[in-house]
């Protein structure tokens, strides 16, 4: 028996203003048929975990496609058409099938989808027809729609943020196939949408709140008949309807009992709301703290979260490290402009009144002004051996540079946004974590897996931006009402 696989992944921030094109999936993955072993086979993506889970029994694999872009602003409605005109031949190309293995992200906006996972999926469904198994996993940042699920007979979830169980829940779909292709279970499933947000500062699984809402899925999972249940933390930063936070439930052929479950699970986190909304803490008051606490100090961005489609060139927490001259620290900004004038000046070479940072947009502060010695160059590129959100394993910066001010902050200069998911980023260009006293991280949760095995103290600061974890400042138009925190409900 034949299983395909297929994947179309964008987490897409709506809030911020340079699109997201075919050149962006270009320069991640757009790979078709047998070019996309190759990709996943190490990776401790979803992905990479259908081909392992799929490898422990005798259906045979057949890639189709997959298309993945680092998250950013609304995706065009061109690249949007040009994909799925991809997928969809693809898709028929690979001839008959016996299921489906699909991995959309699920909080993906076109200028012509606001539910963009909803319609693609949809159309593959509409291309297969009603009878063939169609298993799905999301990123836990997804907004989950009613039309994804419909599309599917199960959606399984990560269950961990930062996302270090990708492979785990791709090998879980992987045999949730198997069982269903030979006849064992028929799954069913319910989604519960609560008119809940839960803050992005809130998000972390291990810890509380989320660790004992997570302790009651698990229990969840012993009751007759439940083959899987996930938590959907949702994505704030797509202002789409679906924004929000949920349950999914999958049963043995019994979708009353999804239904049931899966509400029980949402009135437990409607009972609990209040648990779930932000504890801010400014950049001074930060700053403050971070004097008094053993380094390094991570020093979460919460305002300029790449992982959330920012721009990761924010400089607010960089301009009031200058005004203290200090303390020791380091950080990383997007600015190829930059990178270009150090990498040609080359090391050692001193650079009076360099600007840094601060030119995607006026969101994130303005560029950093400073004078700066290059330090090192070098060409990006750097692996990562362990497990980490989001299951990559290769990274390329593009050109970069290191430069130290004469204020004590150490910056280093990528040619291409990426996020703060591997200390392989720090350690390939010579620096060393216990240096510095911070430890400047652009994202909330992600980052974690990677900094907390060097930083004894970590602190999520509130700072402005496209991914700012004041939910309140942004300008809704599509949201669901009443949605707490933003109103009360019952």
């Amino acid at each position: 028996m034949r299983v395909g696989i297929l994947a179309l992944q964008h987490e897409s921030n709506t809030f911020i203003r340079t699109a997201t094109t075919l050149v962006d999936f270009e320069h991640d993955v757009l790979a078709t048929g047998d070019e996309i072993y190759p990709i996943f086979k190490k990776s401790a993506h979803e992905i990479g975990g259908f081909f392992a889970g799929l490898a422990e029994t005798d259906l045979e694999v057949v890639p189709i496609f997959v298309a993945r872009a680092l998250p950013g602003g609304t995706i065009t409605a061109e690249t949007v058409d040009t994909l799925i005109d991809q997928m969809l031949a693809a898709l028929k190309e690979a001839g008959p099938l016996d299921g489906l293995l699909v991995a959309p992200h699920g909080a993906g906006v076109s200028e012509s989808e606001r539910d963009l996972d909803g319609y693609w999926l949809s159309l593959v469904r509409d291309a297969v027809g009603p009878d063939l198994p169609i298993i799905c996993t999301l990123d836990a940042h997804a907004n989950v729609s009613q039309q994804m699920i419909d599309a599917c007979n199960a959606t399984i979830v990560y269950r961990t943020n930062p996302h270090i169980d990708q492979k785990d829940r791709g090998i879980e779909a992987a045999r949730l196939m198997d069982r269903t292709l030979k006849g064992e279970v028929k799954p069913t499933q319910a989604a519960c949408f609560v008119p809940l947000a839960i803050n992005i500062e809130r998000q972390h699984t291990s810890s509380e709140p989320c660790d004992s809402l997570y302790y009651v899925a698990n229990k969840m999972l012993e009751t007759p008949g439940v083959l899987s249940n996930s938590i959907i933390l949702g994505f704030p930063y797509a202002d789409v309807e679906e924004m929000g936070s949920g349950f999914i439930v999958v049963t043995d052929d019994n979708p009353t009992q999804a239904r049931e479950l899966a509400d029980e699970l949402g009135q437990t986190l409607i009972n609990r709301r209040d648990e779930f909304k932000a504890h801010l803490i400014g950049i001074e008051d930060a700053l403050d703290r971070a004097e008094q606490m053993e380094g390094p100090v991570c020093f979460l961005d919460m305002g300029d979260n790449i992982g959330g489609g920012s721009p990761a060139d924010g400089t607010t927490i960089l301009h009031a490290i200058k005004a203290r001259r200090g303390p020791t620290s380091f950080a990383c900004l997007y600015d190829p402009e930059a990178a270009q004038t150090a990498i040609t000046a080359g090391p050692g070479i001193h650079l009076p009144e360099l600007a840094m940072g601060g030119k995607t947009d006026d969101l994130h502060g303005e560029p950093l002004v400073a004078n700066v010695t290059v330090i090192s160059v070098h060409d990006g590129d750097f692996t990562e051996a362990e497990v980490r959100h989001g299951g990559k394993t290769e990274f390329h910066m593009g050109p970069t540079a290191v430069v130290q001010t004469d204020f004590g902050l150490t910056i280093m200069l990528n040619s291409h946004r990426t996020p703060p998911f591997s200390l392989g980023q720090l350690t390939s260009c010579n620096i060393h974590p216990g240096d510095y006293q911070i430890l400047v991280a652009k994202g909330v949760q992600a980052p974690l897996a990677a900094y907390r095995p060097v930083c004894p103290n970590l602190i999520r600061v509130n700072t402005p931006g496209s991914t700012s974890a004041d939910m309140e400042q942004f300008d809704y138009h599509y949201r669901r009402k009443p949605l707490f925190p933003f109103e009360p409900i019952n």
